[in-house]
């Protein structure tokens, strides 16, 4: 039998609802949204915006004031109990004498899971653990994978036509899918904290990797700019580094290292691994730098090495409603593989037009 009422359910969905409006500002943390209630009234409600400022939970006792003691707080994430760049949840709501907290799940970090919820039953408040927790999951995947997987969730994207090219033979790519799908994009750049190429897409298209969409609201904030590039080919002159925000190269070799670091890339050398980089460390030097999700828009190669090592969390696929044929680039660079059992089984969990094109979400099998 569920223990949640439909009330529940509504004062959970609208908490998770706030939190969503962090989703492009409140990395490194989590995206966390706070609904106080009252009497069956909703008496102040919060949503965690930015490192550095207030949490949920802070935002909504605010927002409700005295009028806080006694109320039921619906929380999307267990209330924090340790002191970072702002005090504890938890501490927070005892001091305001609330009677009762909600929360979708735990704190997924191992040194302070439960210590929110303890901290409060130890205060004498009943805390009710689980509501719609797969959606708040969910929203915090990469926040989730960083802290229990100590890497980042990791999201590939290609766009390709429908016989599945993505660069004609001389490289020509732009403009393989139509503005929407372009635009679409832009979104999930910012919803990450980091977008990777590998340095064959430097080269060929210099590209900018930042977030171009003035109807985002992501606070000016830029995802890490990260490149690839085993043996430290991009020139000082590449766009990216003359633009806002952080780029970082992770190599196998530093012989250009100090000409990359005075044009203002951090240069991090990594093991190699078949004449590129160890792609398992990049990713756990990412989590280091406290990055939970990462947008790889890459070519055939970097596509390839990351499917084949399993490293692909989710696939996001634009396919162009157009042929162009097979003397072209096509999607990944595999091994050799001989045997239909060798191939990578997907789950699709999503398909929708954008503009003209197909965008098609896939998740491997586990």
């Amino acid at each position: 039998m569920d223990p949640f009422t439909a009330a529940d359910y509504e004062y959970m969905s609208r908490a998770l609802r706030l939190a969503r409006r962090g989703v492009y500002t409140a990395h490194p943390n989590p995206r966390v949204g706070c609904v106080l209630v009252k009497g069956g009234d909703i008496i102040g409600e919060g949503w965690h915006r930015k490192t550095g400022e207030a949490h949920a939970e802070a935002a909504a006792l605010k927002d409700a004031g005295a009028n806080a003691k006694g109320a039921t707080a619906y929380v999307t994430l267990e209330p924090c109990s340790h002191q970072g760049k702002t005090p504890p949840c938890a501490d927070a709501l005892i001091a305001a004498g609330v009677a009762l907290v909600v929360a979708a799940m735990v704190d997924p970090n191992a040194s302070v899971s439960g210590a929110g919820h303890s901290a409060l039953e130890d205060a004498g408040i009943p805390v009710r653990t689980g509501l719609l927790h797969d959606e708040a999951a969910a929203l915090n995947q990469g926040f989730l994978s960083r802290m229990q997987r100590g890497r980042p969730f990791v999201r590939l994207k290609i766009a390709a036509s429908l016989d599945g090219r993505t660069a004609m033979a001389n490289g020509e790519s732009q403009w393989i899918t139509g503005d929407a799908a372009r635009d679409d994009v832009q979104r999930f750049r910012a919803s990450s904290g980091a977008v990777m190429v590998g340095i064959g897409t430097v080269l060929a298209d210099d590209p900018s990797l930042t977030v171009r969409r003035d109807d985002i609201d992501n606070d000016g904030l830029q995802p890490l700019r990260v490149v690839l590039d085993s043996h430290l080919k991009m020139p000082a002159a590449a766009r990216l580094l003359g633009l806002p925000g952080a780029t970082a190269v992770f190599c196998a070799d530093d012989d250009n290292r100090s000409a990359l670091e005075a044009a203002g890339a951090s240069v991090h050398v990594v093991a190699g691994r078949d004449d590129g980089v160890d792609l398992t460390a990049v990713f756990e030097k990412l989590a280091d730098l406290e990055i939970n999700d990462v947008l790889a828009e890459a070519g055939p190669t970097l596509a390839g090495s990351m499917l084949a090592s399993g490293l692909v969390d989710e696939l996001v696929i634009y396919l162009a409603p157009h042929i162009m044929g097979s003397e072209t680039r096509g999607m990944f660079t595999t091994p050799d593989w001989q045997k239909i059992d060798q191939r990578s089984n997907l789950e699709i969990v999503d398909i929708r037009k954008i503009g003209a094109d197909l965008r098609i979400t896939a998740r491997p099998h586990r």
